[in-house]
């Protein structure tokens, strides 16, 4: 009988402290955004690098395994060459946002964590219309594709850590609604980020 209270009194001790654990964390970060040179149906697409802000959500289903929502942002120059005959092509000036949902597999080693993940979601292009956009007669463009990477997170305490990681975005090349750029090509953004993650 004290062998079987002695069991129950651990088990619920072991309930309990992993029911105070940190279930969900928020994190902060800056990234990088780069795009390949794109070619396709006559058109070639070139997408200037750029600095932004990405703020992730996740919510622990176990401890190796969570749930993520992503939000990214930043602002561009999408080029386009149509012909030889234009060595400068045509520009235009963008927003770039990302919803993204996805799910991670990680590992836990003292003090580091490195994790993996995939998922989908959403790049929103929208043209701004100033000076370094060329063509005023475009449109948004809202891409569906898939989520993919890794990366390394750092305990600081309990309750923060460094992360980084990269991340790739695959979708379709945008036009704007010019039929001239479409390329009727897939790219794969890439998206570097560093930052730190709230866990409570």
């Amino acid at each position: 009988m004290k062998k079987m209270t002695l069991l129950g009194v651990l088990l619920l001790s072991a309930a309990a402290g992993y029911a105070q654990e940190s279930r969900q964390d928020a994190s902060f970060s800056g990234t990088g955004f780069f795009g390949p040179q794109v070619n396709g149906n006559g058109a070639q697409m070139n997408s200037t690098g750029s600095l932004g802000l990405v703020t992730s959500y996740r919510y622990m289903l176990t401890p190796r395994s969570a749930l993520e929502l992503n939000y990214s942002f930043t602002q561009n120059q999408q080029k386009y060459l149509i012909s030889t005959n234009e060595p400068y092509g045509q520009r235009i000036h963008s927003r770039q946002q990302e919803v993204t949902g996805a799910y991670v597999f990680s590992l836990n080693f003292k003090r580091y964590s490195p994790f993996l993940e995939a998922g989908v979601g959403a790049l929103i292009f929208t043209p701004i219309r100033d000076y370094g956009t060329q063509i005023l007669d475009t449109k948004q463009n809202t891409n569906i594709g898939g989520l993919f990477g890794g990366g390394l997170a750092y305990e600081l305490s309990p309750s923060f850590d460094i992360r980084m990681e990269y991340r790739g975005f695959l979708a379709k090349a945008p036009t704007y609604g010019v039929n001239n750029f479409g390329t009727n090509r897939y790219e794969v953004f890439s998206i570097p980020a560093i930052g730190v993650a709230y866990h409570f």
